[in-house]
């Protein structure tokens, strides 16, 4: 799944080439892409149609287009496979194009949503006083974004019965974050995976956010990690961060501190890389009597 970077990189895109611009039409293509829009195809098209776009706005790994009436914003979820691309009208149509936007100046190309899996989509919905779509109010600000309360989060790991990388895969607690930069991050604080949130100190706290910061600002400028052709910038480039990545991906590679081979653990579904030397398992907890 796309992460914050990823999704930044098309929010800084979508920002050049779309906002601004007047929707001529929308044209929906397959009606999954649309299919969290409860309206239907028609409802979508018909309110968007003559609508100016506003700047792209982005929070976490949620990305939304904005429309003219400062009432409503266009969702839009990328799933697995979700691409937005900025394509000329004369191109020929990608064989998985789900949304096509029209705009009144034709010369600076359409809005094309494709996407193979069909896991992701478009939604229009209504949004609140500072732009947010309602249906993630509940999403917490992510580590780019100025107004990220450290503090708050610390309070919040302390009071949780979890661990660290499920808080960090918590987008009620801090979004953007997924599980390749959770490893990575993980990896440059020297912390578990399984590490009880609990047991963390403030400055262990205030690192770990700073390595999130870190990386996925890294990330960001190299424009994402693309490890396959899916993950793209509106205009169908890939980003190149896989290349320096030191822990996702890794296994029985040297780790790149120590030398020690890396492993991988099978978790929720998913796999967590570490160095068992560099990131100690946390102890278990004696038994009760």
């Amino acid at each position: 799944m796309p992460e914050l970077p990823e999704v930044e990189v098309v929010r800084r895109g979508l920002e050049r080439w779309v906002s601004g611009r007047t929707v001529t039409a929308a044209e929906v293509l397959h009606p999954r892409a649309i299919r969290r829009h409860v309206a239907g195809p028609l409802d979508f098209a018909g309110r968007l149609a003559g609508r100016r776009i506003g700047a792209a706005m982005r929070r976490g790994k949620y990305l939304w287009l904005p429309v003219d009436d400062g009432a409503h914003a266009v969702l839009a979820h990328l799933g697995m496979s979700g691409q937005l691309l900025v394509q000329p009208a004369a191109a020929p149509d990608e064989r998985h194009l789900r949304v096509r936007f029209t705009f009144e100046d034709a010369d600076g190309g359409e809005l094309r949503f494709v996407d193979q899996r069909t896991f992701g989509g478009l939604s229009l919905h209504p949004a609140s006083e500072d732009g947010l779509p309602d249906v993630i109010a509940h999403i917490a600000r992510d580590p780019l974004d100025p107004e990220f309360d450290q503090d708050a989060f610390h309070a919040a790991l302390r009071r949780r019965r979890t661990t660290i990388k499920r808080a960090l895969l918590d987008q009620s607690l801090i979004s953007g974050v997924g599980n390749i930069y959770a490893d990575e991050a993980l990896w440059r604080a020297r912390l578990h995976y399984d590490r009880p949130t609990a047991t963390l100190t403030r400055t262990q706290t205030t690192e770990l956010v700073a390595h999130v910061h870190d990386v996925m600002t890294a990330a960001l400028a190299a424009g994402g990690t693309s490890f396959d052709s899916l993950y793209v910038n509106v205009n169908g480039q890939s980003g190149y961060f896989e290349r320096s990545l030191d822990a996702y991906g890794r296994q029985d590679e040297p780790c790149r501190r120590c030398g020690t081979p890396m492993r991988r653990s099978a978790w929720m579904n998913r796999s967590s890389y570490f160095c068992p030397r560099c990131q100690r398992a946390p102890r278990p907890r004696p038994a009760r009597a």
